[in-house]
């Protein structure tokens, strides 16, 4: 098991966000996240990726423990060591790019690699080539963001978690910026990236890819995972009330 989220409890002042939330994902998985907006699937994700301090709980990374809160302890987040360690198990990919706006498309990924994980530079530049050629992007290896479309810098994005050489990639609603046509660039790469049994969490508001691309389809809705399992039943037979009326809301 890659990762596993146990119990987790997040409240944002008087309003509970996850209401004990237990999920796992096993290496080569790709699990999609649904749900309406304010569901708490994006805080989920935030939580899992230590962006958000959970109030309880445990978060575990490769069967090892990485954060285990609410048992009056001391802070699980003080030690900054066993964070990153956590931290280079997965990448993350956002809704509106992040990319540095002053950093070349290469720069931006290969900064971390070099910098960070201090691996030669020969071979993450070449690494880093091969990623920008899977990507459709060799020919805009010096271009900066302002000069590429969103799906480009989305694809970008996508490059600089995996020049990281992460276990795993979260995706946070990684199509929401875009228009239908760039929305198909990205979905295409994520595809890919299932084909060759990456393990995925996608939070999405894409329906059929999340039905055509997960191993599992998680439902959210008021901060409880109401419903999850293999993709045609989720989204053909579904069990609970609340996910045939979100479902036919969302078909509509």
């Amino acid at each position: 098991m890659i990762f596993e989220m146990k119990n987790i409890r997040k409240a944002f002042g008087q309003t509970e966000v996850l209401k004990d939330i237990s999920m796992h994902v096993d290496s080569g998985e790709v699990v999609s996240i649904i749900g309406p907006s304010g569901s708490g699937k994006s805080t989920l994700l935030r939580c899992g990726t230590f962006l958000e301090q959970i109030d309880g709980g445990e978060i575990r990374y490769m069967d090892q423990t990485a954060i285990a809160a609410g048992d009056g302890g001391p802070d699980p987040y003080a030690d900054k060591a066993k964070l990153e360690k956590n931290r280079q198990y997965f990448g993350l990919v956002f809704q509106q790019f992040n990319l540095f706006p002053h950093f070349s498309v290469m720069k931006n990924v290969t900064d971390a690699p070099i910098r960070v994980q201090k691996r030669p530079k020969e071979q993450v530049m070449e690494e880093a080539k091969e990623l920008l050629r899977k990507m459709g992007l060799s020919e805009r290896a010096d271009a900066y963001p302002c000069q590429l479309s969103g799906g480009q810098q989305q694809r970008v994005a996508i490059a600089r978690a995996l020049a990281l050489k992460p276990s795993m990639l979260f995706f946070d609603e990684p199509t929401s910026a875009l228009d239908p046509e760039l929305t198909g660039e990205v979905l295409k790469v994520i595809r890919q990236l299932a084909e060759e049994k990456m393990t995925m969490v996608v939070v999405t508001h894409e329906m059929p890819f999340a039905r055509a691309v997960s191993n599992r389809v998680i439902f959210m809705d008021g901060g409880v995972i109401v419903e999850q399992g293999d993709p045609e039943k989720v989204f053909g037979d579904p069990t609970q009330e609340r996910t045939k009326q979100f479902l036919r809301n969302y078909q509509r």
